[in-house]
């Protein structure tokens, strides 16, 4: 079997398996978020929390619940790896450096989960499954309940009550994720991957010694890391290590892990509104995009670019034998398509169209079908935008769910779709500016210039996957990346739950014979070009110095 026919049935078969669970999870989670009933561990955990899951918050206050949340969780996570050297099973691991712990705790609150560190040769026991793994579920599950939401404000009317965020945050926790990632563990132990509290030992004897590896609850945190879209790796090399990732059969069933929560969601989503069918054009629009990005990124690793990649079957370099090129480009497609930042392969290896196609997906705003729970309110926000630029075409109201969209949601749309571009675009153009952060490059001229967007863009989109090229363990980038992050991922959320409650206080508009029709193909199309034209006029100069300038030379 040739590896383009084994990367297409691959590629079938992880559709067919997306397909298969689609439908019931999307409607488990919108009974879970929509029911009122709680279990009594979920209400141990109310009371040690001092919180009340029946009140309802007006945006303000889900809003200020999201953000005191995290900024505990930030400084948790500092503090545990600041005292890491005098925590049981911490491998004689030091303490981590106060800027590298900033980085880190910013990294996995914010759901982007970059690491500048060997995790094998950084964290022991106590972070990795206390710090890092416990924020893999939180994480994950704020972004689910944002955009739930979200989701409320086009549902109710007349109130601007959007649910309780420590409810959603503990259902989402507690009834989705949890249960879903231990079955995920089980399958994964099934098919190798390690799960221990092994120390350090010593393997093999190689030219210049031995090798040392140490164990740990890899499994476990594996299945959060892909399920929440996080992507940081027990290992250095994520992934692609086989510890993590040991054969074909659990890569694939990593990916389908990475998108089965943020395509489900569309499913929830037409629950939750009362209308089936405009889950299934935001679906449609989810999947054009990540189906487009899949066969081109495939096409590009495929071609034979001279006699050494035509030799090797493609562009093989950087990329695991295990998997080939057509697995390891559908998992890099997913990865920043979606906020995680995990890799099975060196992307900064891949041909430099390919790297392009990488960048793109992060800078699309990560919304096909992007991350848990921030994909699918990525792509509401967009949705409105197209609804807005249909509206000023005929002339008329812009409406959306029977809710007008007027200069108040507009505003809070445009603010959102603004602040990731200024924060990559600003960061890296400073980098590139001054002297000392350009000696972290490993490569100088466009693809050099592509290390640099790359970081800034997986950072402030909080993807957390890397080009690798680039040191990025310095003062400079742990501070400047740490601050990408946390702007990145609160910012936009301050504008969607105002846009959430500004929604729920309208009357809604009842359906006229002008009305666009959002649950049809027409504006399925309108949708996907919109978030092509906008994200294309954001990046062009950017991505015309560097990928673009890289590919064409090649």
């Amino acid at each position: 079997m040739s590896p383009e026919i084994a990367g297409v049935l691959q590629l079938l078969a992880l559709i067919a398996a997306l397909a298969l669970a689609y439908r019931p999870l999307g409607d488990y989670m919108a009974r879970v978020y929509s029911s009122g009933k709680h279990y009594k561990p979920e209400k141990w955990i109310y009371k040690a929390i001092g919180a009340n899951p029946a009140a309802e918050m007006r945006w303000p206050a889900y809003l200020r619940g999201v953000l005191a949340f995290s900024a505990v969780s930030v400084l948790f996570l500092y503090l545990l790896q600041r005292v890491q050297g005098s925590l049981p099973g911490s491998l004689g691991f030091v303490s981590i450096d106060p800027d590298q712990a900033f980085n880190t705790a910013a990294s996995f609150v914010s759901n982007t989960n970059w690491q500048s560190y060997y995790g094998e040769q950084a964290m022991g026991h106590v972070v990795q499954t206390g710090g890092l793994a416990v924020q893999n579920f939180v994480s994950a599950a704020v972004g689910m309940a944002v955009a739930v939401a979200l989701v409320r404000g086009f549902a109710r009317s007349r109130t601007g009550e959007l649910g309780n965020f420590w409810a959603d945050l503990v259902r989402g926790t507690v009834r989705i994720l949890l249960p879903i990632a231990v079955i995920g563990a089980l399958i994964l132990v099934a098919c190798g991957v390690i799960q221990n509290f092994s120390g350090i030992h010593e393997v093999g004897q190689f030219s210049g010694g031995t090798q040392q590896w140490n164990g740990g609850a890899v499994a476990s945190q594996e299945a959060i890391k892909e399920l929440g879209t996080n992507g940081g790796g027990y290992f250095n090399a994520n992934s692609a290590h086989p510890f993590e990732n040991p054969t074909p059969f659990t890569n694939l069933f990593e990916i389908f892990l990475i998108l089965v929560i943020p395509f489900s969601l569309t499913r929830t989503f037409g629950r939750m509104v009362g209308s089936i069918r405009q889950g299934y054009a935001i679906l449609a629009t989810m999947g054009i995009i990540w189906l487009v990005f899949t066969g081109l990124m495939m096409w590009t690793e495929f071609a034979h670019h001279g006699p050494a990649l035509q030799a090797a079957g493609g562009a093989m370099e950087g990329k695991e034998t295990r998997f080939g090129i057509g697995a390891s480009s559908i998992f890099s497609v997913s990865t920043t398509l979606t906020s995680t930042g995990a890799v099975d392969s060196f992307h900064s290896s891949f041909t430099g169209l390919g790297g392009g196609i990488q960048l793109l997906g992060m800078q699309l705003g990560e919304i096909a079908p992007g991350g848990t729970g921030s994909g699918l309110y990525g792509m509401l926000i967009m949705a409105i935008i197209a609804v807005f630029i249909a509206g000023l075409m005929v002339g008329r109201t812009p409406e959306y769910l029977g809710k007008k969209i007027g200069t108040r949601e507009i505003k809070f749309a445009a603010c959102y779709i603004l602040i990731t571009p200024a924060l990559v675009l600003c960061f890296t153009a400073a980098a590139m500016a001054l002297p000392t952060p350009a000696h972290s490059m490993a490569n100088g001229g466009a693809h050099g210039f592509s290390e640099i967007l790359y970081a800034y863009t997986s950072g402030a989109n909080n993807n957390g996957s890397a080009f690798a090229g680039l040191n990025a363990d310095t003062q400079w980038f742990n501070s400047t990346i740490g601050i990408a992050m946390l702007l990145g991922r609160f910012l936009p959320i301050v504008f969607v739950l105002a846009l959430a409650g500004s929604l729920a206080e309208q009357t809604p508009v009842p359906e006229t014979a002008g009305t666009l029709r959002t649950d049809k193909p027409l504006y399925t199309g309108l949708l996907v070009g919109t978030i092509v034209i906008i994200t294309g006029l954001t990046y062009f100069p950017a991505l015309a110095l560097g990928p673009l300038a890289e590919g064409l030379a090649s």
